[in-house]
C-alpha cells in the first residue's frame, strides 16, 4: 500500500461516518499518521488557505508542502487513487467522475440525517454543511422508495393482514411524515422540520434493511409466523431506540418517540379496517 504523504484530510469530528472513513484511510497507510485533522481544529494560518465554507461541504485534502487545497470527490480519488492508480484512472472518466461527484454530494448534504452524531457547541468551527433542499427531498424520495418495496414484501409475508399495495404503503410512509411534522408545525421552522423528515426516513431505511434477511430467506424456505412477527416486533423496537436518539441529538420534543408509535398504532387499524 502507497502512502500519500504530506496530505490531510480535514473531517467532521462530529460524523461518525467521516470519522470511521478518514481513520480507515490512515490505518490501512494509504494517509500518514499525520493524514487526518478535524475541521474544528484548524489553525488560523490554516484558516487563512482554506475555503472554510467549501470544506463543510466538500472533504477537504490539504497539501501541507504547497498549501493547496481540493475537495469533494477528487479528494477522495487522489488518497485512493495514489494506491490504486487503476481505479484513479476510471474516476477520471468523465461520465463517471460526473457520478460519483453527484453521489458523493447526495451522501455529504445529508450525512447529519444519515449517523448524526452530538455536536460540540464549545467549538467555533462547526463543520455543518450547507442545508440543501434538493439532495435533501431526493433522500427522503430515495428512503421512502426503499422502504415502501421492502414493507410491501414484508407485509404479503403475514396472512392476518388484508393483502398489500404499492401505494398503501406510499401513503402510509408518507403519511408518517405529515403526522409527525403536524407536532412541529407551530413551534419549528420549515428547515428544522424538513431536517426532521430526513431522520424519520433514515430510522425506516434502517428498518427496512433489517427485514431484508427474513424477506430474501422467505423466497427460499417456509418461515413460521412466529418468526416473522417476531422479527418485525425486534425491528421495531430498535427503529423506536433510534427515533428517541436522534430526537434527543436534535435537541427535539421528546413525545416525537410517543406520537411516532402511535402513528403505527393508527396505521394499524387503517390496515386491518
Amino acid at each position: 500500500m502507497k502512502t500519500l504523504q504530506n496530505q490531510t484530510l480535514l473531517y467532521d469530528e462530529d460524523c461518525p461516518l467521516c470519522s470511521l472513513y478518514t481513520t480507515g484511510f490512515v490505518k490501512s497507510g494509504m494517509l500518514d499518521e499525520n493524514g487526518r485533522k478535524s475541521y474544528c481544529q484548524l489553525s488560523e494560518k490554516e484558516q487563512s488557505f482554506i475555503d472554510l465554507k467549501r470544506a463543510p461541504n466538500e472533504i477537504a485534502l490539504v497539501d501541507n508542502k504547497t498549501q493547496t487545497v481540493i475537495y469533494g470527490i477528487d479528494s477522495l480519488i487522489k488518497v485512493v487513487g495514489f494506491s490504486f492508480p487503476l481505479i484513479e484512472t476510471f474516476a477520471r472518466i468523465k461520465p463517471v467522475h460526473f457520478i460519483l461527484k453527484k453521489m458523493y454530494s447526495f451522501v455529504s448534504y445529508n450525512r447529519k440525517v444519515i449517523i448524526p452524531g452530538n455536536v460540540k457547541e464549545e467549538n467555533k468551527l462547526q463543520c455543518t454543511p450547507d442545508f440543501n433542499y434538493k439532495y435533501r427531498f431526493l433522500f427522503i424520495g430515495f428512503a421512502l422508495t426503499i422502504t415502501t418495496f421492502i414493507l410491501f414484501g414484508y407485509s404479503n409475508l403475514i396472512p392476518s393482514l388484508p393483502k398489500s399495495n404499492i401505494t398503501r404503503e406510499i401513503v402510509l410512509a408518507l403519511g408518517q411524515i405529515v403526522f409527525q411534522s403536524l407536532f412541529l408545525f407551530l413551534k419549528f421552522d420549515k428547515q428544522t422540520i424538513i431536517n426532521y423528515a430526513g431522520n424519520i426516513m433514515t430510522v425506516s431505511l434502517m428498518g427496512s434493511l433489517i427485514l431484508t434477511p427474513i424477506l430474501i430467506l422467505s423466497q427460499f424456505i417456509q418461515l413460521p409466523q412466529t418468526i416473522i412477527l417476531g422479527w418485525f416486533g425486534v425491528t421495531v423496537f430498535i427503529m423506536f431506540l433510534e427515533h428517541f436518539r436522534r430526537v434527543k441529538i436534535l435537541k427535539l420534543p421528546f413525545y416525537l418517540s410517543y406520537t411516532w408509535i402511535l402513528y403505527r398504532i393508527l396505521a394499524l387499524v387503517f390496515i386491518l379496517n
